[in-house]
């Protein structure tokens, strides 16, 4: 391990008294609370992460040329001139593709060629994000959609990293920009057929909660932008979008633990019609084609979810019908409607499959084959109904991304694509799914990955990842950047803990709200699990998470330090109390379901006691690596700010801490292809200096 000068010294901040109320009479000192700024401009705060930007710069500078060499492998793998699967939609063929040595993406389309995409027919750009990036340390385009007569195109962007984006509008016969520009909205457009009138979401300027759909014609003052609806209970997200058929717009409306949906003709979207009147504890998802709905839920108990049916003109539960019954061992996570099958997106055994419903009645089914044991297999852009050919995603640890399209009828499959990996070569890789057993007797999935040539003898390093939460499952997909770890002799694992859906609703169940510490101690559990098995050395596990998975990593730092060499955690919920408290902080009252309502003293009691911020003590923490982005909209840069700060006055373990804060990005960390390798080799290249993991 490299060792840190003693003349390098982490910074020091001010601690400034600040009490934190709950409505119940409960407080709580928080030494480091002045380190928000919601302007982000205030000098000292400033001045502070600045100071540990330094730092880590100092402290990884000894690490630079493993970091470089890390990078430029990761990049070598990538092939630069590639392209997406082109779709068909409306007469033309939509794709991605990007060019050698540029960052962003170009999204292009060519004219149908009597039914198929012809590579020779003329190209159409749509947008150049390269071009539209040009001199900004920040871009992305969120969202686009083009009119029903193919002639406009509307697209969202973002240039600070703040997910407030701004709608624009161009002709794609003329190239003319028109003027119109709407500012402080969500990135989901959508056309109604006059092909004048564009609906979007309006966001909050102070919570950024999505809270009002709008409506644009062309043309007309932004300003005078008429209300289509307003949400005024500020624990629901929404988003619009058109039916499978094209027939309706929809309005949705989704929180933690309900639903609801409505509707308007596209050719004339005036009266919106709820399908079904939301209710606590009822979900919904619905889609139309033909002279139905076909509707998600987990109506009448059904847990897992089942398909239900309904008349198009059905405004309440009661006309719903069954189509596929809810079953316990079976989650149904999504679905896609064509004329004559359904293709139904399953989770058993905690692995995904993709179920063929042959008549769009229900009746017989049969499932797409996996070609391996531990995978991950999903429902691709299928963009037009009236087809037998359905396409997938199928991936695994060790098999990139490949697209395939199969035919339901005859059973043909052929392989569009499958992510070109250069020098990569999968027969010297193995993946297997193992069950770990936590301490309460259930059993964790968990898929490993490592080189053939492995010895299970107990002494290699592991890095182990996890995510578990908002029912978000952590599927064993092909990771660029984890092959440099593998051929560095590394075991790479990812523990599908409670808080996600890998095992079906009731997994998300137990790992949140006053079940939530199930999440952090299955995660510790799948680590002395791994370790006795013999696929780590007990003194060389390094543990990653993001984001909620971040708040996973401060929970098992606390928990568990001796553990753990070496932690790595982006933009980490780390401060769960005091942010939850705050209903101006975005999302957070749309999380109350998630995490609970602290201003309710059973589960302010219950969060404190797991909030890694306020339950830093002081003991021998593992090295840290902590990045985090100026311009977070999700989790506030002062969260990993003031635990850093808090952790540093505490720990005695002397372990190298490093606090990377990107000053031009949000909660994904910088745009761009390529940017985000650097970050990464960075991070790996703190990682394997911790771990003791030689150099090639």
């Amino acid at each position: 391990m490299t060792d840190t000068p003693a003349s390098i010294t982490p910074p020091d901040v001010a601690r400034k008294p600040h009490t934190v109320k709950a409505p119940f009479g409960a407080e709580r000192q928080d030494e480091y609370y002045w380190l928000r700024d919601d302007t982000r401009k205030q000098p000292e705060m400033l001045a502070y992460l600045n100071a540990e930007n330094a730092y880590a710069d100092a402290v990884m500078a000894p690490l630079k040329q493993v970091e470089d060499r890390l990078y430029d492998e990761i990049v070598a793998r990538i092939k630069q001139d590639d392209s997406s699967v082109p779709y068909r939609e409306r007469g033309w063929w939509y794709y991605s593709r990007y060019e050698t040595g540029q960052d962003y993406p170009i999204h292009a389309r060519r004219p149908d060629v009597m039914g198929r995409y012809d590579e020779s027919a003329r190209e159409e750009v749509l947008l150049d994000v390269n071009a539209m990036a040009q001199g900004k340390d920040y871009f992305s385009v969120g969202d686009y959609a083009v009119t029903q007569d193919n002639a406009i195109l509307a697209w969202a962007e973002d240039d600070v990293g703040r997910r407030q984006y701004t709608v624009r509008f161009r002709n794609l016969a003329t190239g003319e920009v028109y003027p119109d520009a709407i500012t402080g909205v969500s990135p989901n457009l959508v056309w109604a057929d006059d092909n004048r009138t564009l609906f979007y979401v309006e966001k909050d300027p102070e919570t950024l909660l999505t809270v009002r759909v709008r409506k644009h014609v062309l043309g007309t003052p932004v300003a005078d932008d008429p209300l289509v609806y307003e949400e005024h209970d500020d624990s629901f997200y929404m988003g619009i979008d058109r039916t499978r058929d094209d027939r309706f717009i929809c309005i949705g409306v989704e929180s933690t633990v309900s639903s609801e949906l409505r509707c308007a003709p596209a050719a004339n979207p005036e009266t919106f019609t709820v399908l079904a009147a939301r209710e606590r504890d009822l979900e919904y998802q619905a889609d139309h084609l033909g002279d139905r709905w076909v509707i998600r839920t987990n109506a009448g108990g059904a847990s897992n979810f089942k398909l239900v049916t309904a008349p198009s003109g059905a405004t309440s539960r009661q006309e719903w019908t069954d189509l596929v019954p809810h079953r316990d061992d079976v989650y149904i996570e999504g679905y896609e409607l064509f004329d004559d099958f359904i293709a139904i997106g399953e989770r058993s055994g905690g692995l995904e499959r993709i179920r063929l419903l042959r008549n769009a009645d229900g009746g017989d089914s049969e499932f797409v084959k996996a070609d391996e044991t531990a995978y991950s297999m999903g429902l691709s852009v299928n963009s037009e109904p009236d087809t037998d050919w359905l396409r997938y995603d199928y991936t695994s640890l060790t098999t990139p991304q490949t697209t395939y399209e199969l035919n339901v009828r005859t059973g043909e499959r052929r392989q569009l694509k499958q992510q070109p990996v250069i020098g990569y070569d999968p027969s010297k890789y193995e993946t297997q799914r193992l069950w770990a057993t936590a301490r309460d007797g259930v059993k964790v999935p968990v898929t490993v990955v490592h080189r053939k040539d492995f010895k299970r003898d107990g002494t290699a390093a592991l890095l182990q990842y996890a995510y578990g939460s908002y029912g978000s499952s952590t599927d064993p997909g092909f990771n660029l950047t984890v092959v440099s770890l593998l051929d560095r002799g590394m075991v790479y694992a990812l523990a599908h803990i409670r808080g996600g859906q890998e095992m079906g609703r009731a997994w998300y169940d137990d790992g949140k709200l006053l079940n939530k510490k199930n999440t952090f101690t299955d995660f510790i559990d799948v680590t002395d699990f791994l370790v006795k098995e013999g696929y780590a050395a007990p003194d060389r596990v390094a543990a990653y998470g993001g984001s909620a998975g971040g708040l996973l990593m401060g929970a098992v730092a606390n928990m568990a330090p001796e553990k753990y060499r070496v932690i790595l955690s982006q933009v980490p919920f780390v401060d769960v109390v005091t942010t939850m408290l705050d209903p101006s902080i975005p999302l957070t009252t749309n999380e109350y379901d998630e995490w609970g309502n602290p201003e309710q003293k059973q589960y302010y009691d219950y969060m404190l006691s797991y909030s890694p911020y306020d339950n830093l003590v002081a003991q021998d923490y593992p090295a840290m690596f902590i990045g985090t982005g100026l311009w977070d909209s999700q989790v506030q840069y002062w969260e990993p700010a003031k635990y850093v700060a808090r952790l540093r006055d505490v720990d005695t373990g002397g372990g190298t801490i490093v606090f990377r804060t990107n000053m031009d990005a949000g909660h994904g960390g910088k745009s761009g292809r390529f940017r985000r390798y650097r970050e990464r080799a960075e991070m790996y290249a703190f990682m394997l200096d911790q771990l003791g993991v030689a150099e090639r």
